[in-house]
């Protein structure tokens, strides 16, 4: 397994999985999905706190089911539970399997938080006290290197400053770009990426904005896409320039030279996602063949 120290613990580096297919397989083909993916040469299997399947539950049946793969969070969000409950879940995670839990903490989007009950306000401090709380309640115990989902400036450069790194979801090239200039060469860097199946023909762009447009109406990513320099009329229509800056067909030299771009770019590792959301067997069949 391919990784990055973090101290006495370690980061993916190379390739990883976005997993999210994961979890709309029952527990038991999703366990024979994971081997598949190891024996693939998948290192790190994504897992989001989205779908309504509990990440660290499956995270420790998919450990356990497996030999060396990484378990990345992507990410667990700070509003589904106190400090104490996720420094109780990571230190027990890592005890049982050191050195193959990478741990994203994230603020969600405001709709998601309160959906679940919670207050949505600040969430820069929010994600501030929310550290400074764990680091208070975690006592002795050993957690796995943290590391936030983060979008604007002010989030990047918290998540340099404390954790161990930082992950992207949503971006371009140009904001993995953007934000190795403004952390330096220190902070763990893993951006995620977009990669259409069914490519072959002329209307791959079409079938992903379906995926695209759910995204975009989130105002975190709208918002940081909009610092970037795209416009409300690009995110209104989904234009082709948007579309070509956030995805890349599934063929083998666009793949490779999107990877190497982020790589150019600063990323110490690349979270790959298959889009649309494809079912269980074609991600496997995909990921057979060799992500990249």
């Amino acid at each position: 397994m391919s990784t990055q120290d973090s101290g006495s613990r370690r980061l993916p580096s190379g390739i990883g999985l976005w997993g999210g297919f994961l979890d709309r397989l029952p527990t038991t083909e999703a366990l024979a999905a994971v081997r598949d993916v190891e024996q693939a040469g998948i290192g790190t299997v994504w897992l989001p706190e989205f779908s309504g399947v509990d990440p660290f539950l499956r995270a420790a049946l998919y450990l356990g089911a497996t030999e060396s793969l990484t378990v990345a969070f992507g990410v667990a969000t700070i509003h589904a539970r106190d400090a104490e409950a996720m420094v109780a879940v990571a230190s027990t995670l890592q005890e049982a399997f050191p050195g193959r839990i990478a741990f994203g903490l994230g603020v969600s989007h405001r709709h998601l938080a309160e959906a679940r009950g919670g207050t949505y306000r600040g969430p820069l401090d929010a994600m501030r006290n929310y550290l400074t709380a764990m680091t208070a309640t975690a006592g002795g115990r050993q957690l796995p290197p943290l590391f936030l989902g983060a979008l604007g400036p002010k989030m990047i450069e918290l998540a340099a400053a404390a954790p161990a790194g930082i992950h992207t979801y949503f971006c371009p090239v140009a904001h993995t770009r953007a934000a190795r200039a403004a952390v330096g060469s220190g902070p763990w860097l893993a951006p995620s990426q977009m990669v259409a199946i069914d490519a072959g023909g002329r209307k791959w762009r079409d079938r992903a904005r379906g995926y695209l447009g759910m995204c975009l109406g989130m105002p975190n990513y709208r918002s940081n896409l909009l610092r970037l320099g795209f416009s409300e009329d690009a995110l209104a229509t989904q234009s082709d320039e948007l579309v070509d800056a956030l995805v890349v067909a599934d063929r083998p030299s666009a793949l490779r030279e999107r990877i190497h771009q982020h790589r150019d770019a600063g990323a110490d590792h690349i979270v790959v996602q298959l889009v649309p959301p494809p079912a269980a067997a074609i991600v496997l069949e995909r990921v057979a063949r060799g992500v990249a």
